[in-house]
């Protein structure tokens, strides 16, 4: 093994007193006040400006008026291109790192360049200020190593050792980081290595070399063991993976070679081969042979590779609450979609939700469910409510055509243009009664009061007309009712007892004469707690002198609360009280 040079921090001193000689340069009072993370009260400056000490969050500003605007005119790449240059400059040839790693490091750490950047006066040149800076402060090397690993930097706080500045003094780091980088993988993989497998940075020297050489004798190839080093860090730790060998000789054996294997790992992605073999198993179970678990995973392996295959054991596990059989399963898999597994669950799960918002009974969801379950796996439908107003249907209706023809939920799917359910017979009929009665009581046909009318009223033509008699009833002339209907149709959207009992009130409490329903048409919209708790208020204010006994019931309904109390309450100073205490007792009564 060869090892990388290595500076003793005791020759520094020496080393860079005799530069200083060389050139001519006064030695600063603090020579080496390590720069990043480390304290740093105030950096000593190499030549002589007019320049106020830095401190740990102060950008440096030259106070030249023409260095200043030629600093502010430098394209942002040349800045980078300089300082990366004098970083790179710096750890192969004054710290010893191989150039490689010198270069990835400096240019793959931006958040410490622009760190650095803010520290250094640029007067004389960024790439020689930034060397003569980094010369004589030397930094901590640990922070853009970890950066450029692909680490945050606030990641890399938490990562630095507490007594170590220079990569050289971490060998084992340094060595197994460059063993993994010669190897072939790339160093923000390499980061990710790090992350989910540390132990393997402590390995001695030839550790790890001689595990990768291992899984190299089982016939994988370097490209194929980078992807799969980067998909699961921790082979890297104990022995040879059991499990992962297991999965190599199981895809092996059912023809789904290891570079098919290779060419769906996503990098990006941890994989848990103990879970894939429970899933070879699982799929054993159900009764797929070798041929067809082959053929399954050549026509769609995100089978077997999405979550390391547990998203496939929770569809069938779902699957199997719904009552599916190992047979039906098997079945449902050899006709297996080319969509990715988890983009099916998700539509599958979607479906079920749809079919129960709108109140289908659970028995015939699972027999939907247990029918169709690839249908519902390959569909992603629109919201419900979505569904609901585009077809201009109710859930009932629409419950029960879904049983009647499943079929459908696919043109029903986002990106589909949807057409509006034709009126069922019920709905004709009630329509026609509806619009007869409406008719009947004097609206004009195909007006636009008719079909305002007719969106206003629920209920058939029967309901309307015993809703209608049961005004006329109460004391009212029938051609008094029906100009009273077609001024606000929407009162005869409650039912005969909701409308007597609020007349009753009108009546019998409040004190008003029937006839008031004609003035006040608005009354038997409103909810009778706020109609009681303004009549008793205003009464009580009219007790009080505080008020006229003129005022209209429409007028006194009308009007918005915030109006009512400002206009009305607030006349006496215990008007708010007996406000408050007025709305408990009708709240608690009602």
């Amino acid at each position: 093994m060869t090892h990388l040079p290595k500076l003793r921090i005791a020759s520094i001193p020496n080393w860079v007193s005799s530069i200083l000689h060389e050139n001519h340069l006064r030695l600063p009072r603090t020579l080496f006040q390590p720069f990043g993370d480390f304290p740093n009260d105030q950096i000593p400056r190499l030549y002589s400006t007019n320049m106020a000490p830095e401190t740990e969050n102060q950008e440096v500003s030259v106070k030249t008026p023409t260095s200043r605007g030629r600093k502010a005119t430098r394209t942002q790449h040349y800045i980078k291109v300089e300082i990366q240059a004098a970083l790179l400059e710096y750890l192969h040839s004054t710290r010893g790192l191989q150039f490689t790693d010198a270069e990835n490091i400096s240019k793959n750490c931006p958040h410490f360049l622009n760190k650095l950047y803010k520290r250094v006066d640029c007067e004389r040149g960024i790439r020689r200020s930034m060397a003569r800076f980094l010369q004589y402060h030397p930094i901590n090397e640990f922070e853009p190593f970890f950066e450029s690993l692909g680490f945050e930097p606030s990641e890399c706080i938490s990562l630095l050792p507490r007594n170590l500045m220079y990569l050289t003094d971490d060998e084992l780091l340094l060595h197994n980081y460059i063993v993994l980088s010669n190897y072939g993988i790339p160093p923000n993989k390499i980061g990710k290595i790090y992350r989910e497998a540390r132990e393997v940075f402590r390995f001695d020297y030839q550790v790890l070399a001689s595990k990768l050489q291992a899984y190299e004798g089982l016939g994988l190839g370097r490209s194929a063991l980078v992807r799969y080093v980067v998909g699961s860090p921790y082979l890297l730790v104990g022995d040879v993976n059991a499990a992962f060998l297991s999965v190599l000789a199981k895809s092996k054996s059912i023809g789904f070679e290891t570079d098919s294997i290779e060419g769906n790992l996503w990098e990006d992605n941890t994989y848990h081969w103990s879970r894939v073999l429970e899933l070879f198993s699982l799929f054993s179970e159900i009764g797929c042979s070798d041929v067809q678990l082959g053929k399954l995973l050549g026509h769609n392996p995100d089978i077997l590779f999405e979550n390391s295959g547990a998203t496939t054991v929770s569809l069938i596990g779902l699957l199997h609450k719904f009552g599916f059989t190992k047979r039906e399963l098997h079945s449902m898999f050899l006709q297996f979609p080319q969509i990715p597994v988890a983009k099916f669950v998700a539509n599958l799960r979607r479906c079920i939700l749809f079919l129960d918002e709108i109140d289908m009974e659970a028995a015939e969801i699972a027999k939907i469910v247990h029918s169709h379950p690839l249908l519902l796996g390959s569909c992603s439908l629109k919201k419900t409510s979505s569904l609901l107003g585009t077809l201009n249907v109710g859930k009932k209706r629409l419950s029960q055509y879904i049983q009647e023809n499943p079929e459908e939920l696919k043109n029903w799917v986002l990106g589909k243009k949807l057409e509006s359910f034709p009126d069922s017979e019920y709905e004709v009929r009630s329509r026609a009664q509806k619009t007869k009665f409406l008719l009947e009581i004097g609206f004009l046909e195909n007006s636009t009061k008719m079909k305002a009318a007719l969106k206003a009223c629920r209920g058939n033509g029967v309901e309307l007309q015993e809703r209608f008699d049961c005004i006329v009833k109460a004391g009212l002339d029938q051609k008094d009712v029906c100009e009273l209907i077609q001024s606000t149709p929407q009162i005869l959207n409650q039912t005969t007892d909701v409308i007597a009992m609020k007349i009753d009130c009108l009546v019998n409490e409040l004190g008003y004469p029937i006839s008031s329903l004609l003035t006040a048409r608005s009354y038997l919209s409103h909810k009778m707690e706020r109609v009681k708790l303004r009549v008793r208020m205003f009464n009580w204010l009219k007790d009080q002198g505080m008020a006229n006994a003129g005022l209209s019931l429409s007028t006194l309904i009308s009007c918005s609360e915030s109006y009512f109390i400002k206009t009305y309450v607030h006349r006496h100073p215990d008007g708010p009280q007996i406000w408050d205490d007025l709305k408990n007792e009708i709240e608690s009564s009602c």
